[in-house]
């Protein structure tokens, strides 16, 4: 009988983000995530949709535009990101992006894949650590997405 872990090693985690938000980064024009404390871990995150809707955030310009004609899953990961670096922008500083909010910290995301198919999930508050079977499903969607090289 073999035994498998409960959760993904550490070269992944996962966050929680509401829509219209998810959908911004799948279409990669929004690269930043804007988080209240700083996050000193790196590496791939899968990307989660919360249940609810920032419903007046679908008023943006920027977002209309982004995630025109596409639907807005929820409570499903949609997709992989990688993070490499948190920033904060310095008080009364231009903001880096225009997708920054002032006074939070800037999670930046790169080498960003949406899953064809979205895998119905819960997430959690901050980086959460995913079951295995989650991150085995997202593997077989994207086969290329593999922890760092030791």
């Amino acid at each position: 009988m073999s035994h498998h872990p409960l959760v993904a090693p550490d070269w992944i985690r996962g966050i929680t983000i509401r829509q219209p938000w998810t959908t911004c980064i799948l279409t990669c024009e929004k690269a930043i995530e804007n988080r209240p404390r700083h996050w000193s871990w790196r590496g791939w995150l899968l990307l989660h949709s919360s249940q609810s809707v920032d419903t007046p955030a679908l008023r943006n310009p920027l977002v209309a535009r982004t995630i025109r004609g596409r639907h807005l899953h929820t409570g499903a990961i949609l997709g992989v990101a990688r993070l490499s670096a948190c920033h904060q922008d310095p008080d009364k500083a231009a903001l880096c992006d225009p997708w920054a909010h002032p006074g939070s910290h800037h999670l930046v995301l790169t080498d960003i894949h949406e899953l064809a198919l979205p895998i119905p999930a819960t997430g959690a508050l901050g980086p959460w650590k995913p079951a295995e079977h989650l991150v085995d499903q997202v593997l077989l969607q994207l086969p290329h997405v593999r922890p760092p090289a030791s």
